[in-house]
């Protein structure tokens, strides 16, 4: 069951998570791992790998959910126990996420 948050802790949190990610982003290109360019308007989120292939990360506050899409499909997640968690599966954005870019990076990437 999701956590019931109110619009703040919602905006906050989710603002968190993108925050999150474009630092993740930014060391790894740091540490010269993979070039991923991100691109943020608002609550959208675009991560852009050197092969053309993108990944969205896009809040979705009426909903309270962070949407993910990827060549390997699209995921819903809701805060659960402040985790972001797959409203189908359970699995755990950062997770999913580390999954999903690694298989678009061709080499590990971690968030």
């Amino acid at each position: 069951m999701s956590t019931v948050l109110t619009d703040a802790e919602y905006h906050r949190l989710s603002q968190e998570v993108l925050a999150r990610i474009e630092a993740a982003a930014d060391r790894l290109l740091q540490q010269d791992v993979v070039d991923i360019d991100t691109s943020r308007t608002g609550g959208l989120l675009e991560l852009s790998f050197p092969n053309g292939s993108k990944i969205v990360v896009n809040t979705q506050p009426p909903l309270q959910e962070i949407w993910l899409a990827a060549r390997g499909g699209g995921f819903h997640y809701r805060c659960v126990d402040g985790r972001w968690l797959d409203t189908r599966d359970g699995s755990e954005f950062f997770e999913a996420l580390a999954l999903q870019a690694s298989a678009q990076a061709g080499k590990p990437v971690a968030f």
